[in-house]
């Protein structure tokens, strides 16, 4: 596109109602987004799903609103891809309802390799942590991990393929410039500067109820196959096995307690025919990845040795390596620091805002 065509379908997808579906529905009907701004009501007022309203919001719109996105997007290091441009995912143009507009910032060349979605539930238990940091490290070394940013499964599964030197797209509900959830600001900087952040809202733009169910499209649109570490019947990551489901994506689930709630749904959706994974060479033998599955199951059928982030304090690291065998009591903790309460006290929270520590009942604190 020329830039004078950017900034008008920049500035018709900010008009209010429209969305990708109506932003298509204008630029076929006109032959671009500066003819349908240049439209008048009435030649609007008469296109399919297009409300009298609507019209009257589209002759109201403002090329500078475009002009200011393109912007904030220079000013940050991101970029907007329209369908048909180079970059954009080949995946999204194939899937029912494809953004017409994607904001993207990092490596867009992550687009082009193999991606596998993991995802599941905000309150996860410690074993549901421990299957998405061992089996995203893993796929992190042959394949990109796709989830959705959102605290729980989703940040550590990002922070496991980080961690493990891999790569890692994230899918926002939000735009650029809102950090959502405000625990998951440095997992964001991570994953600009080695991985790619996606969105469909443009820079400033907050998240709300509705924004989420339309990025779950998105995760599972770029991944070649979808895996549910852990996740209730009613949870956000069966909205992205429909989602999966609708677009002929594999859907795969790790099997847990049936004594537990957040197995739930993994189970519920192995009953019904996911392919149910017990090691990272079951998902590689899904996307195509198989290659010797004999010596990949026996490498990864063992979770890895803890490996620590890079960027932890001196008392955040000698917390974690207290914590790596087992939980360990606030007060076994202090007393192996030697160091006064409230320090060992503000650590742990820093390092349960990552996501990195978990407290469970009686002030004791183990590894995420």
């Amino acid at each position: 596109m020329e830039d004078a065509e950017v900034v008008a379908t920049l500035a018709l997808s900010l008009v209010p109602g429209i969305g990708s579906e109506r932003l298509r529905t204008l630029v076929r009907r006109f032959g671009s987004a500066q003819q349908a701004l240049d439209a008048s009501y009435a030649q609007l007022a008469v296109v399919d799903g297009i409300s009298r309203a609507a019209a009257t919001a589209i002759t109201e719109a403002r090329l500078d609103d475009g002009r200011r996105v393109l912007e904030r997007l220079q000013v940050l290091g991101a970029r907007v891809l329209f369908p048909g441009d180079a970059g954009f995912p080949a995946l999204l143009e194939e899937i029912p309802e494809p953004p017409a507009v994607l904001y993207v910032w990092g490596d867009v060349s992550l687009f082009d390799r193999p991606g596998v979605a993991i995802v599941g539930s905000r309150n996860h238990t410690s074993y549901g942590a421990e299957a998405a940091r061992v089996l995203a490290g893993a796929v992190a070394q042959r394949a990109v991990v796709i989830s959705g940013m959102a605290r729980g499964i989703d940040a550590i599964a990002h922070g496991a393929a980080l961690d493990t030197s891999g790569a890692s797209i994230g899918v926002l509900g939000n735009g650029f410039g809102v950090i959502y959830p405000a625990a998951n600001a440095q997992l964001y900087g991570r994953m600009v500067a080695r991985g790619c952040l996606v969105t469909e809202h443009p820079p400033g733009e907050r998240p709300h109820a509705g924004s989420f169910p339309r990025r779950n499209r998105l995760i599972s649109g770029l991944a070649r196959a979808v895996l549910v570490v852990e996740a209730d019947a009613k949870s956000g990551a069966m909205v992205t096995v429909d989602a999966a489901t609708a677009q002929g994506r594999e859907v795969m689930a790790v099997p847990g307690p049936i004594t537990s709630r957040t197995s739930y749904g993994c189970n519920k959706l192995i009953q019904q025919g996911a392919k149910p994974v017990i090691c990272a060479a079951d998902i590689f033998e899904e996307i195509g990845l198989a290659g010797d599955l004999a010596a990949i199951g026996r490498d990864l059928s063992t979770p890895a040795p803890r490996v620590p982030p890079i960027d932890l304090t001196g008392l955040q690291l000698t917390l974690w390596n207290r914590m790596t065998t087992e939980p360990q009591h606030v007060d076994a903790l202090v007393a192996a620091t030697q160091t006064r309460p409230a320090d060992v006290l503000g650590a742990l929270t820093e390092l349960e805002l990552r996501g990195l520590v978990r407290q469970v009942p009686g002030m004791v604190f183990g590894l995420c």
